[in-house]
Parts: C-alpha cells; sequence; structure tokens
C-alpha cells in the first residue's frame, strides 16, 4: 500500500513537472509573438512612409532608378512576407535598401533641403528608433524562449510538444550600423 502511494505521489510530481513547463513554454512562445506583433505595427507604419519618401526623393534622383526600384521591390516582398521568420529576412533587404536611399542623397543637397523630404526623414528615422527597441525586446523574448526550450528538463517537453529554438531578429552584416539610432541630418 505505502509502495502505491509513493509511485502515485512521484507519478502526480512528474505530471506538475510536465504541465508547469509547458506552460511556460506556452507563456515564452506567446510572449515571444506579441513582441513580434509591437515589431510589425512599425514595420506598417515604415511601409506606408516609403513610397511618400520615394516620390519625394524621384525628381531629385533621376540617375538613381534602379535604387529606387530596389527599395519598391524590397517593401513589396516584405509586406507579402508571412510568417515572423520571412518577415524578419524581408526586413532585413528593406533596411539594406533603405540604407542605399541615405547614401545617395547624400549627392543632392538641394533634395536635403527640401521640407518634403526632411519631415519624411524625420518620421522614418522616429520609426527606425521605436524599431530598434521592440526589436530588442522582441530578440529578449526569444532569447528567453530559446533558453528554455534548450536547458533541462524543460527540453525534453519542448521536444515533446513542437517547440524549437527560434531565430532572432538579426541584422546581419548591417548590425553595427543598425545598433545605433538613425540621426536625421540635413546640413
Amino acid at each position: 500500500m505505502t509502495g502505491l502511494i509513493i509511485v502515485i505521489a512521484i507519478v502526480v510530481i512528474l505530471a506538475l513537472i510536465v504541465i508547469s513547463a509547458y506552460n511556460r513554454l506556452v507563456r515564452l512562445r506567446n510572449n515571444r509573438e506579441n513582441a513580434f506583433a509591437d515589431i510589425d505595427v512599425q514595420l506598417r507604419q515604415r511601409h506606408d512612409l516609403i513610397p511618400q519618401l520615394i516620390d519625394a526623393v524621384k525628381g531629385y534622383m533621376k540617375h538613381e532608378r534602379e535604387l529606387l526600384t530596389e527599395v519598391t521591390n524590397a517593401r513589396a516582398n516584405a509586406m507579402k512576407a508571412g510568417s515572423i521568420n520571412e518577415k524578419i529576412e524581408a526586413e532585413s533587404r528593406l533596411s539594406a535598401a533603405l540604407g542605399g536611399i541615405q547614401v545617395a542623397v547624400e549627392a543632392y543637397p538641394d533634395l536635403k533641403a527640401n521640407q518634403n523630404f526632411m519631415q519624411l526623414q524625420e518620421e522614418i528615422s522616429d520609426v527606425e528608433n521605436k524599431l530598434a527597441a521592440v526589436r530588442r525586446f522582441f530578440n529578449s523574448a526569444t532569447k528567453e524562449l530559446n533558453v528554455a526550450v534548450q536547458v533541462f528538463p524543460s527540453n525534453i517537453i519542448a521536444g515533446m510538444f513542437g517547440f524549437r529554438k527560434e531565430p532572432m531578429f538579426d541584422l546581419g552584416e548591417r548590425r553595427e550600423e543598425m545598433e545605433e539610432p538613425p540621426k536625421a541630418s540635413f546640413e
């Protein structure tokens, strides 16, 4: 009789451990998805500003049509991306394309003095700052989930229920450049 009680107690304890680990993994996954929802809001705002920026720049940058086409295509791909991972990849390409516009703008002093362009640059700079903040929160949530998926004993529960290590919102080779807040300079 005592042996049966011990076995039942062990089974109950193990069940509580599994339930607790599973619930923690679910909370962490939901936290990561919620963090990406914050990023998504900023990305949508950036996507809405890009056509305005391109229109403001078009008249000045007649020779940079290829660059403007690249930004337009990168924006379209970013807006079509479905999963979090696809969005991360598409947004990295869009950030690189937007960086190309910033470089090209340096050759057009009249454009830098254009009021509409300056206002758009300030708005995009604000969005990029907000994106940097929510990206840090997302990466923190992703790191917390990834640690839980990889450490013992929750890695066993994670494997049983299909939880896996998720990618960070990595900026690749542009990491150093993007870690600094953008500067809205129109000198």
